[in-house]
């Protein structure tokens, strides 16, 4: 049956957790791509013998003119798919760089293919740039803090770093009341945790 394979890639996304990625079926897309090859070559096939047959295409109506209606129709639905199986996933990967920062964790980076890694690092590229033209890092505070003071507790062997407005050493299980902005980007790594009253 035509476009099932379309359907499986489709239902094989939607069946995620929102916000999640699984690893690119490259198979399965590879498998639909030379599906709308087939269909395409087909259509073809099909508009050649009419014309030879010297029939317009346009007013035909046999089973050669049903035959290319379902062709095109297969081919565009795989097509609509495939679209959406790529502008989905390609939307979790940019809220992954706001999310996570520019450096993807090992389990994230072994679920993206080839052309998903270079749209990261573009989009992380483009982000960074246009963050260090304005002088302003637009990745924290994403929901305007209430306080721009937090408590943060250390999980991580950070060591000696220097902060907007001091230096401190971040050891492993130490806690420090440090600006929100600073504290940030550690928390999104994992590296630290914040404290709630």
């Amino acid at each position: 049956m035509y476009g099932r394979r379309a359907c499986q890639l489709i239902k094989e996304f939607s069946s995620a957790e929102k916000g999640q990625l699984t690893g690119f079926n490259s198979d399965m897309f590879d498998q639909v791509v030379k599906e709308c090859s087939t269909h395409y070559l087909e259509l073809q096939s099909l508009m050649r013998k009419i014309q030879e047959e010297g029939m317009d295409i346009q007013t035909t109506r046999n089973a050669d003119h049903f035959g290319m209606v379902i062709h095109h129709l297969s081919l565009m639905r795989n097509k609509r798919c495939l679209m959406a199986y790529v502008y989905n996933r390609a939307e979790i990967i940019r809220n992954l760089r706001w999310k996570i920062g520019p450096v993807l964790p090992q389990e994230i980076h072994e679920k993206l293919s080839y052309s998903e890694e270079e749209y990261f690092k573009n989009h992380s590229t483009a982000l960074e740039s246009y963050m260090s033209e304005l002088e302003l890092d637009l990745t924290v505070d994403m929901v305007p803090p209430k306080d721009p003071y937090i408590q943060v507790r250390v999980l991580d062997d950070i060591g000696e770093v220097l902060l907007s407005d001091q230096s401190a050493n971040l050891a492993c299980h130490s806690m420090h009341f440090l600006k929100r902005i600073d504290a940030e980007q550690f928390i999104s790594q994992g590296l630290m945790e914040e404290l709630t009253d």
